[in-house]
């Protein structure tokens, strides 16, 4: 991951600059690639994962223009690649997710878990995300594998995309079933709000701060929490 972000953000690398990125990237993945099951073709498998960098790139470049887009404290772009979460996150996902649809198994998983670790935001490498992606803040931040996310879409710090239940096989097994939300593109989430099940949010919308949702909304919508009861009974501590 160390040489996929030197071919993705060259001049904020500690990669030493004479380092051929891509070659060294195809050789390792190979070497990675023979430690899982399942891949009857490691060569094949790496030379596609290093013709989609440049793909890669240009999704990570907006990703980070996504962050210079909504946080006014943002001064440059070194900024946003050196300081935010996000684009850690995002690195890892977005090598995972390719690695994910190439057939790989278990890589894409540790890859997103490293970013995990490091950052406290669980994208699921399975999960689907478009373009101008954001996130602020972003510990706490849960993905789930089903998930779809739209282009422009902005999440703040706590935000759930999660299942509300799960159907079962004949022998009590989960089954693999689309279960997570539809964030359809524009959509804003803040913070400390889960989303719940397969639910389909539409464009344009902003879904306020500690909700919970668990129902289609359309687009352009509002959806905010009911606002705090004041109970008058109550002065200066008193009966707490």
């Amino acid at each position: 991951m160390e040489l996929v972000r030197y071919v993705i953000f060259p001049d904020y690398s500690d990669v030493p600059s004479w380092t051929n990125g891509e070659q060294a990237i195809r050789e390792l993945l190979e070497e990675q690639l023979a430690t899982v099951d399942g891949i009857d073709d490691r060569a094949a498998v790496a030379d596609a994962f290093v013709r989609s960098l440049p793909e890669l790139s240009r999704l990570l470049h907006t990703d980070a223009e996504a962050v210079m887009h909504n946080d006014p404290a943002v001064k440059s772009m070194q900024e946003v690649i050196l300081c935010y979460p996000v684009v850690k996150v995002m690195i890892h996902y977005r090598a995972a997710h390719q690695l994910h649809t190439l057939g790989v198994p278990i890589i894409p998983r540790v890859i997103t878990e490293i970013a995990h670790s490091a950052t406290g935001i669980d994208i699921h490498p399975a999960a689907q995300i478009g373009e101008y992606f954001s996130i602020d803040h972003g510990t706490g931040v849960v993905i789930g594998a089903t998930s779809v996310i739209g282009h422009h879409v902005m999440l703040y710090q706590g935000v759930t995309l999660g299942a509300r239940n799960f159907t079962y096989d004949s022998d009590g097994v989960p089954m693999d079933l689309p279960r997570h939300p539809i964030l359809e593109d524009y959509v804003t989430v803040y913070s400390n709000t889960s989303i719940l099940g397969r639910v389909r949010i539409g464009h344009h919308t902003v879904v306020g701060g500690n909700v919970w949702l668990t129902h289609d909304v359309p687009p352009h919508s509002r959806v905010l929490q009911s606002r705090a009861i004041e109970e008058p009974y109550f002065h200066d501590g008193s009966g707490i």
